[in-house]
């Protein structure tokens, strides 16, 4: 294992995360974040001491933030926010957003801008490490004031309410404490506001999201290399002149990997001097253009993602020289926003895909394949459902791909009157990015099963040798099968970042 990730309020990356949320590395609290920890912390303690009022440490929340709170109320006060925000309902989100979530909520409160004690930044250590993961509904969050319901479904954990995952049983969360040698903490004040308010939810799916969106991109350029040879197409339009006069740099990127990817192909060669086409479909001749705007739309969403990691997002901000200011860094738009883009890229992604399918199947389009790639058409059906399924797949994903970030509802008595609805734009992000997964075993399946009959010619070297890999998953189509195992298997693999033939 390596060594544990030294947290300190720092920008994470999507591999610090992945190895944290997928792989249980430990983190710790950086001994340089304890002095701002606890200056944040007195400037409460003082305001607390000298009769003053600040919002959500000695007031009610939202629409009741008029409320003052008596001193002897203040620990109630945080204990009953925790429980009355642990709205969430549906599915459970999976262990290792949840993972992500603790770590991404303790990073933040390490920066010193919240005004808790430093006992409770070390208490979602010790959960991480612990592998102590609260059971949170994946519903219920509209991205302001942060992720509130998900949030708190994580912070009763810290109480010793709710329930939790430990050691695979879901036992409650003062059980599993117990076994841990922890005992709950008793909230005080500002901090059920402070383990609450922020955008920890979302950032935790969208990043793990983008981390398998981002080889979705990387694999759809192996897979129209591999269905471009198929094809018998041609890599003319990846000339790096062309795409030097149009300098988009996913563009750039895109067409100097198929470039890579296509080198040295008999395949080529052999109908390099005696082919009667002019140009090839655009879901051919197009990949860099479409495949690199994706990347573009996905380095963005990464930069913002990776900025949040790392920023004070909770309500009010308590600064160490004294001053408590109310503000809205809890408001997920800069999230929703480019989750919502990344969604609509990832869909165009499937939609080429399909295009590129459909051209492999089709046997008025196929140049000289079988009708559906099949040995005895006829007879035998061969993949022609797997191309019904990839439509099937985008349709979905084209629902999808409706931007979460464009709606608002008003809530807590109109006081939060504009949201972001971020989680519902991680959520169906990371759905699409499933869906793409498929979609992309798919036609991997498809282009190999194509490359069966062009032999004795072989393609590129590099397709080559992703076609060899491939067959460690998925065998060639003799005959008629059911081709539901091999697509499962591959999206799987591609899914958990193992499908690599080049490792």
């Amino acid at each position: 294992m390596p060594t544990p990730l030294v947290l300190n309020g720092q920008p994470l990356t999507l591999e610090e995360i992945a190895e944290v949320a997928l792989r249980a590395r430990e983190v710790s609290l950086a001994p340089q974040a304890l002095p701002r920890i606890r200056a944040s912390r007195a400037v409460v303690d003082a305001l607390l001491a000298g009769g003053g009022t600040a919002y959500g440490i000695n007031t009610g929340f939202g629409k009741l933030s008029d409320v003052r709170i008596e001193p002897d109320q203040v620990q109630a006060l945080q204990r009953n926010l925790v429980r009355s925000h642990a709205c969430g309902v549906g599915d459970p989100l999976p262990e290792s957003a949840v993972r992500a979530m603790l770590l991404l909520r303790a990073n933040v409160l390490s920066k010193g801008f919240s005004g808790v004690r430093v006992e409770l930044v070390e208490r979602l250590v010790a959960l991480l490490n612990r592998r102590i993961h609260p059971v949170i509904p994946s519903r219920g969050s509209v991205g302001a004031s942060g992720d509130l319901a998900p949030l708190a479904h994580l912070a009763l954990a810290v109480i010793g309410e709710g329930m939790v995952v430990f050691d695979d049983r879901h036992i409650p969360a003062a059980m599993a404490l117990l076994q841990c040698a922890l005992q709950p903490l008793t909230l005080q004040a500002k901090e059920g506001l402070a383990l609450l308010n922020g955008t920890q939810a979302i950032t935790a799916v969208g990043a793990l999201a983008l981390a398998r969106a981002l080889r979705v991109v990387e694999l759809s350029d192996l897979a129209g290399a591999m269905t471009l040879e198929a094809l018998k197409g041609t890599p003319t339009p990846f000339d790096e002149r062309i795409h030097k006069a149009r300098p988009h740099p996913g563009q750039i990127l895109a067409a100097a990997h198929l470039r890579a990817l296509l080198a040295d192909s008999e395949i080529r060669e052999s109908h390099r001097s005696n082919d009667p086409r002019v140009q090839d479909a655009y879901c051919l001749r197009c990949m860099p253009q479409v495949h690199g705007a994706a990347r573009d739309a996905l380095a963005r969403t990464r930069a913002t993602l990776e900025i949040e990691t790392g920023a004070a997002t909770d309500n009010p901000l308590v600064f160490p020289e004294g001053d408590i200011l109310s503000g809205g860094n809890f408001h997920g738009a800069p999230l929703a926003l480019v989750l919502d883009s990344a969604a609509i890229a990832i869909t165009t992604m499937m939609s080429i895909a399909e295009r590129r399918i459909d051209r492999l199947v089709n046997p008025d389009i196929n140049e000289g394949l079988p009708p559906f790639l099949s040995h005895t058409p006829g007879v035998s059906s061969g993949l022609m459902i797997a191309h019904v399924t990839s439509a099937a797949l985008l349709n979905e994903a084209k629902v999808l791909a409706h931007p979460a970030s464009v709606d608002s509802v008003p809530t807590s008595g109109g006081k939060e009157d504009h949201v972001s609805m971020g989680m519902t734009a991680a959520l169906k992000f990371d759905q699409v990015v499933a869906n793409s997964e498929k979609v992309l075993a798919i036609e991997l399946i498809c282009a190999a099963q194509g490359l069966e009959f062009r032999k004795p010619l072989r393609p590129a070297a590099r397709v080559g040798e992703a076609v060899t890999h491939l067959r460690q998953y998925v065998r060639t189509l003799d005959q008629d099968r059911v081709p539901a195992g091999d697509i499962e298997s591959l999206a799987a693999a591609l899914r958990q970042g193992t499908f690599d033939p080049w490792r």
